[in-house]
């Protein structure tokens, strides 16, 4: 019975198509395709801005999350795993089509956009990560590629920190080729201005002409700060200054007091769920627009993690835990600023390399969390 009815409805389906004109494509959809052309192979970027509607009507504002996780890479990462490549290339430490090495420090994404990039380019990749990252992202990496060291997660002024051993490597695979030259390279994502110059070209003009300049306010969260001092510094100098700057700061990052404080910087304690924000100093990508930044929110964890539920049950987008704190300094942001406005922020990656943590009630117990979940959301948590 039920095939028969399916098949009956394909038929008839298929016969009001034939009998129908063709619809023209509406202008948005002819304007879209025209922007995005054809891509000469991997790329990223020209993702599209997604109206949070409950957000906006709670808000009286317009909040708008930049969909990263529409990367081929998954995440907003691939921008700047193609630009330190680019940068590398450019300064003749690799050469496209020839056997080159590239080595970076990285929480996941960095490692995953790179395995992305070094796959399309010829390059093998090598990947120092701390080994407090969720075994997904470890698995993923190895599954693109390449080749994973977890090491313990210690402090950036211990020698054996994850990004120090990454620039290790890359010198022994220099001095270890004939004649001490080896292709291989440490990319140096936190302190590669070439992070930055990423968003400074790509992601800040795609936020101004999408809202075709009528932001009024970015915020995000960092961790290189690649993506919040080039997105800030592109949208100052093209508004004038009239677009607001906002640092979103997770527990355990020392950059909300820093701000906070005037520019004391406190030593670094606690920590977060979240993965691959939050900092204990100025990175040389975060340091030339430091002083453009308008303020600071701390957004704790258990706003974070409510965020991840509301998102998806109001929004039907399913984020990770820092594009949740990022949607929730968009928030609050729209609300220090009042009905009217447009704020944008980043949602940097989806759910699916975090699901284990986020959806488990043993992991959300573990954390002292699940009380953060309204009960209604609570028919989310899915595993043990």
């Amino acid at each position: 019975m039920f095939r028969h009815s399916v098949r009956r409805f394909a038929t008839t389906a298929a016969r009001r198509a034939a009998a129908a004109p063709a619809a023209d494509p509406s202008p948005y959809t002819l304007a879209v395709s025209k922007a995005q052309g054809v891509a000469k192979g991997l790329t990223g970027g020209n993702t599209p801005l997604i109206r949070l509607n409950k957000l906006s009507a709670q808000t009286g504002c317009d909040v708008l999350g930049k969909a990263e996780f529409m990367n081929p890479g998954g995440s907003v990462k691939d921008r700047a795993a193609l630009y330190v490549v680019l940068d590398a290339e450019e300064r003749g430490l690799l050469k496209p089509g020839e056997r080159g090495t590239v080595v970076e420090g990285t929480a996941g994404n960095t490692g995953i956009g790179l395995a992305h990039v070094c796959r399309s380019r010829g390059y093998d990749l090598v990947i120092y990560m701390p080994d407090t990252q969720s075994q997904g992202k470890v698995d993923l990496l190895r599954l693109l590629g390449a080749e994973v060291y977890p090491v313990p997660a210690v402090a950036f002024d211990n020698p054996q920190n994850y990004n120090h051993q990454a620039a290790r490597h890359a010198e022994r695979l220099r001095k270890e080729a004939p004649g001490g030259n080896g292709k291989a390279v440490w990319t140096n994502q936190f302190d590669n201005t070439a992070n930055r110059r990423a968003h400074i070209e790509t992601t800040g003009p795609e936020i101004w002409a999408q809202t075709k300049g009528k932001v009024d306010a970015f915020t995000c969260a960092t961790g290189t700060a690649g993506t919040l001092a080039g997105v800030t510094r592109y949208l100052k100098d093209v508004s004038n200054s009239r677009v607001k700057a906002y640092l979103a700061d997770p527990p355990g990052s020392v950059l909300h007091s820093y701000i906070q404080s005037g520019g004391k910087l406190s030593e670094r304690a606690g920590g977060s769920i979240t993965e691959g924000i939050g900092q204990g100093r100025i990175t040389d990508n975060l340091a030339p627009d430091l002083g453009l930044l308008d303020g600071s929110l701390h957004i704790a964890d258990a706003k974070s993690v409510e965020m991840v539920y509301r998102c998806l049950d109001e929004e039907g987008l399913y984020l990770g835990a820092s594009s949740a704190l990022n949607v929730v300094a968009a928030k609050e942001v729209a609300e220090l600023m009042g009905p009217g406005h447009t704020v944008v922020t980043m949602l940097c990656d989806g759910a699916y390399r975090y699901a284990d943590r986020l959806f488990s009630r043993k992991w959300l117990e573990s954390k002292g969390l699940l009380g953060a979940i309204p009960e209604h959301l609570t028919k989310y948590i899915v595993l043990p």
